[in-house]
């Protein structure tokens, strides 16, 4: 046993080293001198939170964070719920429609969406002939939002579509033999059977969609900067460090919490669906 976990710990070791040498100790230098910064306290602290410009920016991108994950979730669920239903042929299909943006360029895929979005795009051709002239999402929140779902939802998918694959249909089958109608049987044993993915894809999306910088960089605008936005303006164009750390920690914390939260909600899932224990 303890053979065993020495090599564990041995293997462990050099992943372990890679994550201290390439995220902990440039986040933990950068976090340090908003600490140090111009003097030691938190003062760096007190100016961001004195300044109504960065707590309309955090807002703002905890909103469009939100937002990505429920209209990941829109359209996510259904996806991958059609995945489970179909042959194995077609669900092949299905899965590598989901990868094939994993094979295109970040950059490519979020300037054709520039090209989309703008004023005479496609997407204003469209609107103004469903009866809504003149409205151009390119420069948005609403812009940076679309952009976003569409590099996330694959995450969304592929979390989703792990935990559905594993539901027993035997359940369905046995609700609606018992007098449950369809409704029923997916609101009461489906949907619950699924949360453990929901909760899993909406975290994931919700943290990556804190850390966005091209995207909303390249679909939004100044006025609609999101929180990744002003770290690298306060870096490259300010050359405030201590600021641009001090916010680096704002996000971690914001992420950690996310984790958290998603844990919390997820041990009365565990009960609820009587995983807590063994089951055989």
């Amino acid at each position: 046993m303890h053979t065993s976990a020495r090599w564990s710990a041995l293997l462990l070791a050099p992943a372990v080293l890679l994550v201290a040498i390439c995220f902990v100790v440039p986040i933990g230098s950068i976090v340090l001198r908003s600490f140090t910064e111009p003097e030691l306290g938190l003062a760096t602290y007190e100016r961001l939170f004195a300044d109504p410009t960065t707590l309309r920016v955090l807002g703002r991108t905890l909103l469009v964070a939100l937002g990505a994950v429920g209209l990941c979730l829109l359209f996510g669920y259904p996806y991958a719920y059609l995945m489970t239903l179909v042959g194995p042929d077609m669900r092949a299909v299905l899965m590598v429609l989901v990868l094939v943006p994993f094979w295109t360029s970040l950059m490519a895929r979020t300037f054709a969406w520039v090209s989309l979005l703008q004023r005479d795009g496609p997407v204003s051709a469209l609107l103004a002939f469903a009866g809504v002239p003149g409205v151009t999402l390119l420069g948005t929140a609403a812009g940076v939002m679309i952009g976003m779902v569409q590099i996330l939802l694959p995450y969304m998918v592929l979390t989703l579509s792990t935990t559905l694959s594993r539901i027993d249909r035997g359940l369905l089958t046995a609700a609606q033999s018992l007098g449950a109608n369809r409704y029923r049987t997916f609101f009461q044993v489906y949907l619950p059977l699924s949360l453990p993915g929901v909760f899993a894809g909406s975290a994931l999306v919700f943290i990556l969609a804190l850390g966005f910088y091209i995207t909303p960089q390249l679909l939004g605008s100044p006025r609609e900067s999101l929180i990744a936005q002003v770290i690298g303006v306060r870096v490259e164009r300010l050359v405030d460090f201590a600021g641009a750390g001090g916010l680096s920690l704002i996000v971690l914390l914001t992420t950690a919490l996310c984790l958290a939260a998603a844990v919390l909600a997820f041990r009365p899932v565990r009960a609820m669906l009587g995983q807590g224990g063994d089951r055989r």
